[in-house]
């Protein structure tokens, strides 16, 4: 750097760094929050946003989480016009009712779950997910509601059920209303039972509190992802009242698949075909031929990251 560099004040001064970022396109890198690792953005995109260094499953939106799993054509949207009530007027630091405007202007849903209905690999089945970004996925009336009459037209029509839960719990603003909907997607859940239909539950991560302790584990089959945690109450909670500590990997989806609370573990790429599989057997259809993610595409030239 030159003395007259040196005297110039910091918005005349030139930043070479600077410019080399400009040339970067923002959006174009994300960091992986496990291993630090700088990743490009349409290679991990094709990697279904699992990070191939670590092999992290970060979280994905309700509706990227259908294009994955779903067959690209066929798909029709269920009751897509519900939508949350503030029937209590709450009001905490701001009114409930602005809170919900707020979410659905920045996620573009109308509630915290998207449910659809599609083929996987040439098997007819409806599919929800939920959309952790709409308040942190929290169970409230329209979710209830939503999921409840996804189940009743997978009964009606004869057809198995598959969830993607991803939720911190009941929707405290709604109270009552909200643990009033544990009860009732249990009951629908039991209802399919009894007709012979198959529920897959698949818990991403984070699993907690209501969403927990009814729909997320009552699947006839119970799969996580990798890594994913699931439970009633945080770890910090259940020590805090315990007084205790808690193993290694408490809650993680590894500990749950070691102590039999769920009954595999699959990774987000192998997902397609490994629910096909098991929903060909359960309902004694054939499931169409194994995909290998991302071997139509030719990866992209991987540019140098910005310093």
């Amino acid at each position: 750097m030159s003395w007259i560099d040196k005297i110039l004040p910091s918005g005349v001064r030139k930043d070479e760094t600077a410019e080399k970022r400009v040339n970067v396109p923002e959006g174009l890198w994300k960091k992986c929050i496990k291993c630090d690792a700088m990743l490009y953005w349409p290679d991990l995109e094709r990697n279904f946003e699992v990070c191939p260094k670590c092999d992290h499953h970060m979280r994905v939106g309700a509706r990227r989480r259908l294009d994955i799993f779903l067959d690209s054509e066929g798909r029709q949207e269920l009751f897509a016009d519900l939508e949350p009530v503030d029937r209590l007027k709450f009001k905490d630091k701001r009114k409930y009712r602005d809170r919900l405007t707020a979410a659905q202007k920045s996620t573009g849903e109308k509630d915290a779950l998207v449910a659809m209905r599609g083929t996987l690999k040439g098997l007819d089945l409806v599919t929800v997910a939920f959309e952790f970004n709409f308040h942190g996925g929290s169970m409230g009336y329209a979710v209830g509601e939503k999921f409840t009459r996804s189940a009743t037209h997978a009964l009606d029509n004869g057809l198995p059920l598959v969830c993607f839960a991803a939720s911190g719990g009941a929707r405290m603003q709604e109270a009552l209303i909200s643990l009033m909907q544990m009860a009732k997607t249990s009951a629908v859940l039991e209802r399919l039972r009894q007709a012979g239909l198959p529920f897959v539950s698949v818990m991403t991560d984070p699993i907690y509190g209501g969403v927990s302790a009814s729909l997320a584990l009552l699947g006839d089959i119970n799969v996580a992802e990798p890594d994913a945690r699931a439970g009633f109450a945080g770890p910090n909670i259940i020590e805090q009242t315990i007084r205790q500590k808690l193993p290694k990997g408490f809650q993680r989806s590894e500990f749950l698949l070691e102590h039999g609370a769920i009954d595999m573990i699959v990774p987000r790429a192998e997902m397609r075909d490994t629910l096909a599989r098991l929903l060909a057997k359960l309902t004694q259809q054939d499931a169409g031929p194994e995909e290998v993610p991302g071997a139509e595409s030719e990866p992209e030239p991987e540019p140098e990251p910005a310093e």
